[in-house]
């Protein structure tokens, strides 16, 4: 069986009726129809349509980015048809999952998608790297300097305040005064 799937944003302000009507005219007999930002997971339509496939069923967009805006969801639905036992065609690109040509172009789809991942991790370690050599950390900043971590430790330790009471006046939660009285004895046994 053909089911079509048809989407437009709801930033767009344009409506389905095109697709739908070169959907019914490739022959699909169920039409799915959504309003939702392609870069969603959750579109409850297509979520229904890939619940509902069967093997020998074919999926049928007018565009794939209709599908998804990001190729490595538009591989991740592309798999949940696969594994479904189905089959998948875009009507604009002329991707038809069914013949030898098609599944060579999702493959090779894959392929790119795979090597720009592994390009992102290798730029994301060399900028990890050159920050460390410049002597940046990563991380959220500290919500204390080095001198409100010691005026705490000198608030409850020598004079017998209340954690508390520290946290309050640095409007920090307990659990920063915990942690800066904790990593303490460590900082001394390194001095």
């Amino acid at each position: 069986m053909l089911l079509g799937y048809a989407r437009v944003s709801k930033s767009d302000g344009q409506d389905v009726a095109a697709q739908v009507a070169a959907l019914r005219d490739a022959g699909c007999g169920r039409i799915f129809e959504e309003t939702a930002s392609g870069g969603r997971w959750d579109r409850p339509e297509l979520q229904r349509l890939l619940e509902q496939l069967r093997p020998n069923d074919i999926v049928v967009v007018w565009k794939l980015d209709r599908v998804s805006r990001s190729l490595r969801d538009l591989l991740f639905i592309m798999e949940k048809i696969d594994r479904a036992g189905a089959a998948f065609r875009s009507l604009t690109e002329a991707i038809d999952t069914t013949t030898a040509s098609g599944r060579m172009t999702m493959q090779m789809l894959g392929s790119v998608a795979e090597f720009e991942r592994e390009m992102i991790r290798e730029r994301t370690r060399a900028g990890l790297e050159r920050a460390r050599r410049e002597g940046r950390r990563g991380g959220r900043r500290p919500k204390l300097s080095e001198r409100q971590r010691r005026e705490i430790i000198h608030m409850v330790r020598v004079r017998g305040e209340l954690a508390a009471d520290a946290a309050r006046l640095f409007h920090v939660h307990p659990s920063t005064v915990a942690r800066v009285l904790a990593q303490e004895p460590e900082r001394e046994s390194g001095q």
